[in-house]
C-alpha cells in the first residue's frame, strides 16, 4: 500500500516571460510571491489555494498548467497512474513527468508537505 495527494498547481511559463506572470498571479490572485530557496525556476504564490502550493515555474517551452501528486512511494504511484493510462514523458531529479489521457501533463514528486499535513490528505491506494 502507498499513498498519495495532489499538492500543488503550477503555472508553466517560458523563461523569459516568468517575472511578469509572477507579478501577474500574484496581484490576481492576492497571493504575496516568493523564489524557492535552491531553485530558482520556481517562485511560490502563498496562499493562492488552500491547502494547495501554487507555483509559477520558468520553463524552456511554452506556457501550461500541470499538477504535482506527492507519494510515499515514487515507483507505486508511477505504477498507478501509468496503469490508468498515463505515459512516462520524463524524469528531473525525484520528479517523475506523466502525460495523461487527454494530453495533460503531471509530476509525481516525493513527499515535500508536512507529515501531518500529508497524512490527513493523501488517499491510501493497494
Amino acid at each position: 500500500m502507498h499513498r498519495s495527494r495532489l499538492v500543488g498547481i503550477l503555472i508553466d511559463t517560458p523563461a523569459e516571460q516568468a517575472g511578469a506572470a509572477t507579478e501577474f498571479w500574484s496581484a490576481a490572485l492576492g497571493a504575496p510571491a516568493y523564489p524557492a530557496p535552491g531553485e530558482e525556476q520556481f517562485t511560490v504564490l502563498v496562499g493562492a489555494a488552500p491547502r494547495l502550493l501554487t507555483v509559477v515555474q520558468a520553463v524552456g517551452d511554452g506556457p501550461r498548467y500541470h499538477l504535482d501528486i506527492e507519494t510515499d512511494d515514487l515507483a507505486a504511484e508511477v505504477a498507478r497512474l501509468t496503469a490508468l493510462g498515463a505515459e512516462p514523458v520524463a524524469q528531473w531529479q525525484e520528479a517523475h513527468t506523466l502525460r495523461a489521457p487527454g494530453g495533460h501533463l503531471l509530476c509525481v514528486v516525493p513527499v515535500h508537505s508536512d507529515p501531518e499535513t500529508f497524512a490527513g490528505n493523501a488517499r491510501t491506494w493497494p
